[in-house]
């Protein structure tokens, strides 16, 4: 199996951002205050290295098109535009999350930061199924870089 390094990389730090959410989350049900807010700060920052690798990669080599059969094509995409929907609304949520918790406005932290967990939980595993079908069950299409894009025309 030959994948590429950086989604394998990125994705890495989505899962890894997601569990520990879920540590995080047991934590603060033990009210471990402090390790609570480490680990969701380290949640916070695996899933800005996601982020950063996935623009970076986005802009200089470009997305990776579905290279699996044709006839899934419509149901890859669905998913696709699913998994991005979530990964915006989760981060938003997540910085929401983050900023209540750190100006100690428990309340809101309190309401929203099991429904942003839950969201993010989401996202990572539907992040890690778009790697899976992109680069392990099927091998990618064309990848085009958005300055090539840009560039060409």
């Amino acid at each position: 199996m030959n994948v590429p390094i950086l989604p394998t990389i990125s994705t890495t730090f989505i899962a890894l951002s997601a569990i520990l959410v879920a540590i995080g989350w047991a934590l603060i049900k033990q009210r471990k205050i402090e390790a609570h807010k480490k680990t969701m700060i380290a949640a916070a920052i695996s899933a800005i290295l996601f982020f950063i690798i996935y623009v970076s990669r986005t802009v200089f080599i470009g997305n990776t098109a579905f290279g699996g059969p044709d006839n899934l094509k419509i149901y890859y995409t669905i998913f696709l535009v699913f998994h991005i929907c979530l990964a915006t609304t989760g981060a938003v949520f997540g910085i929401v999350t983050l900023l209540a918790g750190f100006k100690n406005n428990l309340v809101r932290h309190r309401k929203i930061g099991p429904i942003t967990s839950v969201i993010w939980f989401f996202t990572a595993i539907t992040g890690v199924a778009v790697y899976i079908l992109l680069y392990v069950l099927y091998k990618g299409g064309e990848t085009t870089s958005v300055i090539k894009a840009i560039l060409s025309q």
